[in-house]
C-alpha cells in the first residue's frame, strides 16, 4: 500500500500517524515544506521517501509530487493530512489522481462549508442552532436576528476555531458588521446558544461504523477565550453519553463518512432552547473530518490507555482495530498565559502532580494565542481531582 502523508511534520506529534502506518507494512512517502534536515528523526524513520515543496499551497508544486511518488511507486492508494487547512487540497488531488480512499473534490464543500453542513444534519433529523447565509443581505439577517433573539454569531463561512467569529447583541452592532467587513457575503449568522462543547471524536470503517469512539469536553466559549485572553482548561472524559455517541454515529451516516477520523463538535445545552432541546441535550456544532486539534490525540491515548496513531493506521490497513485499550482515565489540560501572575509557581505544579503529569511543555507560538504559553496535562481519577487540578494551575495572585 503507497500512501502519500501531507505536511508530516505539524503539529509536531504527527510523525506517529506515519510510524503506525510504518508498523503495518505501508509505503509511507512524505510531502512538505520544511528542509528535510530540519524534520525530527522519529519522522525520518517513519519514512520510505520524502519530497520537499517550497510551498504546500502551491498546487502545481503539489501536482508534481504526487505525479513523481506515482512514476516511482505505483499506484497511490491514499492521499491524507489530517489537517483542515490542506482538506480541500487533499480532496483535489483525489479526485486529479483517481484516489477513492478519501472524500473527492466534488463533494468537499458539505466538510468544509457551515451552511452546507446544516443541510445534511436536516437529512440526519440532527438538531442544530438556526442559520442564515448574510449574502442574503442586512435585512433578511436583521429578521432573522429578530426571530432568534440578540445576541447572534457572525462566522466565516469557510473557518477553523473561532477566528473571524463576531458575538453580534443589537441592530447597531449587525448594520456595523456589514459596514466593516469586506467579505461579508462569505459568512453566516447563527442564533447563539450556550454550553459545554463536547466532542465526539472516532477513527470510522469504510462501512461509516466506528471502530473507536471518545469525548472530549471544552470550554462554553473558545472565541471569549481567544479574545479575552482567558486561561484554558479541557478534558477528555472516561466515558461517552449514550446520547452524543447516537448523534454522532446518525452524523456520521448522515454525511456520507468513511475510512476518516472525525472530530464532531456539540453543544451541551445549559438552557432550553425551544424547537432545539432541553437542559443537557446535545446539539450540533460543527462537523470536522480530522482529528482534533493541539495535543488532543494524545490525551485521548492517556485517557484510554490506548494508541490512536495506531488504531487510525489499524483502520487504513485492515479496515479494524487491532489495537486494545487499557484503564479509563480523565485526561486534563489546563494552560497559563505569561501575562498573568499565579499563585502556585511551575516547580510547585509538578511537585503536586509530577507523578500524573504526562505532557509538560511550552506550545507552540502558532497555538499560543488560544492555548496560551505553558501547558501541563495529567490523567485524574474522578472529576473531583479534575476540578482541584484546574484551579490549582490557573488560581492567580489577587
Amino acid at each position: 500500500m503507497n500512501f502519500i502523508f501531507i505536511s508530516p511534520h505539524f503539529p509536531h506529534t504527527f510523525w506517529e500517524f506515519c510510524n503506525r502506518l510504518k508498523q503495518n507494512g505501508v509505503t509511507v512517502l512524505a510531502i512538505a515544506d520544511a528542509p528535510y534536515d530540519s524534520i525530527s528523526e522519529q519522522l525520518k524513520d517513519s519514512l520510505t521517501e520524502y519530497y520537499r515543496v517550497d510551498s504546500l499551497a502551491d498546487y502545481n508544486q503539489m501536482y508534481r509530487a504526487v505525479a513523481y511518488f506515482a512514476f516511482k511507486y505505483g499506484k497511490i492508494d491514499w492521499i491524507e493530512s489530517n489537517n483542515e487547512y490542506w482538506l480541500e487540497q487533499d480532496a483535489r488531488l483525489r479526485s486529479d489522481f483517481n484516489i477513492t480512499t478519501g472524500i473527492d473534490y466534488d463533494h468537499i464543500s458539505r466538510i468544509k462549508e457551515k451552511s452546507r453542513m446544516k443541510a445534511y444534519s436536516a437529512k440526519g433529523n440532527i438538531p442544530t442552532a438556526r442559520q442564515i447565509k448574510a449574502s442574503e443581505g442586512e435585512e433578511a439577517v436583521r429578521n432573522f436576528a429578530e426571530a432568534a433573539g440578540y445576541p447572534v454569531i457572525a462566522k466565516p463561512d469557510i473557518g477553523v476555531g473561532a477566528s473571524d467569529t463576531h458575538k453580534i447583541h443589537n441592530d447597531d452592532e449587525l448594520a456595523s458588521l456589514f459596514s466593516n467587513i469586506d467579505n461579508i457575503d462569505n459568512y453566516v449568522v447563527e442564533e447563539f446558544i450556550t454550553g459545554e462543547i463536547c466532542s465526539y471524536d472516532a477513527v470510522i470503517d469504510s462501512h461509516g461504523n466506528p471502530i473507536f469512539e471518545s469525548m472530549t469536553v471544552w470550554p462554553p466559549s473558545i472565541m471569549d477565550i481567544v479574545n479575552k485572553q482567558l486561561d484554558l482548561s479541557y478534558y477528555v472524559d472516561k466515558d461517552i453519553p449514550e446520547q452524543l455517541r447516537e448523534l454522532g454515529q446518525r452524523t456520521v451516516k448522515a454525511f456520507g463518512v468513511w475510512s476518516r477520523f472525525v472530530h464532531l463538535e456539540f453543544f451541551r445545552l445549559d438552557k432550553r432552547h425551544e424547537g432545539i432541546g432541553n437542559v443537557g441535550d446535545f446539539v450540533a456544532l460543527e462537523v470536522n473530518i480530522r482529528p482534533a486539534g493541539g495535543y488532543t490525540p494524545d490525551m485521548i491515548n492517556f485517557a484510554h490507555s490506548t494508541d490512536i496513531y495506531k488504531i487510525w493506521a489499524d483502520m487504513v490497513v485492515f479496515d479494524e482495530s487491532r489495537t486494545v485499550q487499557g484503564k479509563q482515565y480523565y485526561c486534563a489540560f489546563a494552560s497559563r498565559r505569561d501575562i498573568y501572575d499565579y499563585v502556585h509557581s511551575h516547580q510547585e505544579i509538578l511537585d503536586k502532580y509530577g507523578n500524573r503529569m504526562v505532557m509538560c511543555e511550552r506550545m507552540p507560538e502558532l497555538f499560543s494565542a488560544t492555548m496560551g504559553q505553558q501547558m501541563y496535562t495529567v490523567k485524574l481519577d474522578t472529576k473531583d481531582e479534575l476540578a482541584e487540578f484546574v484551579e490549582f494551575v490557573h488560581l492567580k495572585k489577587q
